[in-house]
């Protein structure tokens, strides 16, 4: 089971989505699972709200990733719905039947999971990971992997670590017990807790912060999707030049270009160029530092000693054929 979470706006969603789709694609089955009720998958995949139950939204073959190889493979998904989830939860132990839609009716399943939040979370994983331990008749595992899109990393750890939350409401029966189950699961070496971040200072400080807590609760953890990189502009001598005063470069350079047209008069030259100077310069400086950033957030990232693994920016923004290039990206990278 694969567990993706990040700071808001890292794109954890969308990573996770790929992820399913590079482990897949070798002619696997995985189920991407989605906890927070945004239809966030619906959205990506380009398909109607997902309802209460496991539905396929893709088939991926090596050659759609821009790989070698043959076979495809197959994702589905499921978006968990907390009150559907509490209502099969009271069916399979307690038999309610017709009873659960009443206390359905009467707003007991908002009650229960309101004052009681580390349930709803037992439910939510519970759900993820009853999945990855299903069998069918033939003895084999229903998927060959699994992919959660869980909360962001702020209360990530209160989420997988249910043992804890649901200690204080129940020492012993059904809901202790399926705490106990999910917890085997999570803490086993078949799960894997990754983090999505940018090469920025709070997304990268909230990744080495959440991987603290996860070590800290014995959860485990997998590894690092920084995401939205940015191609290289320019060389490092450039780079380093950049902050100079590099008018009179600068300004060659561009007349060498063909800029002034075909006049070889430098004023005329000078003149067509003048307007650009500045504003490259400009361009060039915030380039410098927004390299010098992504170094030294590199380096914090390399400190945490993990599997690291880098998307492009795509600059059009993540279509499905681009949600198809990251998912080519992680397999060929070795994450799937």
């Amino acid at each position: 089971m694969h567990v993706v979470s990040g700071k808001g706006g890292t794109g954890k969603t969308t990573l996770a989505a790929a992820l399913a789709l590079a482990l897949a694609a070798d002619g696997g089955r995985t189920l991407l699972i989605e906890v927070e009720g945004r239809q966030g998958i619906a959205e990506l995949f380009q398909i109607a709200a997902l309802p209460y139950e496991e539905r396929r939204v893709a088939t991926v073959t090596p050659a759609q990733l821009g790989l070698p190889g043959k076979g495809h493979g197959e994702v589905h998904a499921l978006a968990i719905d907390t009150e559907q989830a509490l209502l099969e939860y009271l069916e399979m132990f307690y038999k309610l039947g017709r009873a659960g839609k009443a206390l359905q009716k009467v707003g007991f399943v908002d009650f229960a999971t309101t004052i009681a939040p580390g349930v709803r979370d037992v439910l939510l994983t519970g759900k993820a990971c009853e999945a990855a331990r299903r069998k069918g008749p033939d003895g084999r595992r229903a998927y060959d992997a699994v992919v959660m899109d869980a909360p962001p990393t702020g209360r990530l750890t209160r989420f997988l670590n249910v043992n804890s939350e649901v200690a204080g409401l129940a020492r012993f029966g059904p809901i202790h017990s399926q705490a106990q189950a999910v917890m085997r699961v999570l803490r086993s070496p078949e799960t894997a807790v990754h983090f999505t971040t940018l090469l920025e200072e709070m997304p990268v400080q909230e990744t080495v912060d959440g991987i603290a807590d996860l070590r800290e609760a014995g959860l485990p953890v997998g590894g690092v999707l920084v995401n939205m990189v940015r191609p290289p502009i320019l060389d490092a001598a450039a780079v380093e030049a950049a902050h100079g005063d590099h008018r009179e470069e600068v300004a060659l350079a561009l007349g060498e270009a063909g800029l002034g047209g075909r006049s070889r008069k430098p004023e005329t030259v000078r003149a067509a160029v003048e307007p650009l100077l500045d504003p490259l310069l400009e361009q060039a400086r915030e380039h410098a530092e927004r390299v010098e950033l992504e170094r030294t957030q590199r380096i914090d990232l390399q400190q945490l000693r993990l599997p690291s693994y880098e998307l492009p920016l795509l600059g059009e923004g993540v279509d499905l054929g681009g949600l198809y290039r990251l998912a080519g990206e992680l397999k060929r990278q070795g994450a799937a």
